[in-house]
């Protein structure tokens, strides 16, 4: 049965070390199958679209996804020791982060990634991701190198007005949708 596990925030020691790679032998133990199990129902309590092992405060080369959308390919999915193959392009967007709540920033992300490593079972996975997708990924990724958006964020603020509060509660959830209400912050 999966537990919610506590979200670790900016300021712990976990969140800013590099996560080690996951050994394949580790993947028949029921305790790490359970950990991704974990992950999952933690990541769709808080509520969020990804996690990453350091945020639970497991440094492991582990993220999960789930964009909850039309698109199979969006999640749900767990990617261990995940590498990208491919970055393109650049695009200006909004984040929040679970372990930077409260606040929100701009940053550039890759326009386009491809994300590889193995699925829970030892198979390989690639995942392609443009769009909040592909931002999602590189998020995630970053997590595992000990680094939070904070790191690359410029306008770095709180969430203070009502508006701000909503944009957060959406760029936690599904950060493409805060765009437009950016756009309306800024008016």
């Amino acid at each position: 049965m999966p537990y919610i596990r506590q979200i670790i925030e900016d300021g712990h020691p976990t969140l800013r070390k590099v996560a080690k790679k996951v050994r394949l032998e580790e993947l028949d133990d029921p305790l790490f199958q359970q950990f991704i199990d974990d992950m999952f129902e933690t990541m769709y309590a808080a509520p969020g679209i990804g996690l990453a092992a350091p945020q639970v405060n497991v440094g492991k080369r582990v993220f999960v996804v789930d964009l909850d959308d039309d698109d199979d390919a969006h999640g749900p999915f767990v990617v261990i020791n995940p590498k990208f193959t491919v970055t393109e392009g650049e695009v200006e967007s909004i984040e929040g982060c679970l372990s930077v709540p409260g606040k929100i920033g701009d940053l550039k992300r890759y326009e386009r990634v491809v994300c590889t490593g193995i699925d829970r079972s030892g198979k390989k996975v690639e995942h392609e991701g443009t769009g909040l997708f592909g931002r999602c990924l590189q998020h995630e990724m970053d997590h595992l190198d000990g680094i939070l958006y904070v790191d690359k964020a410029q306008n770095i603020r709180p969430a203070v007005t009502e508006a701000e509060k909503a944009a957060l509660a959406q760029v936690e959830v599904q950060p493409e949708a805060v765009e437009s209400e950016a756009e309306t912050l800024s008016a």
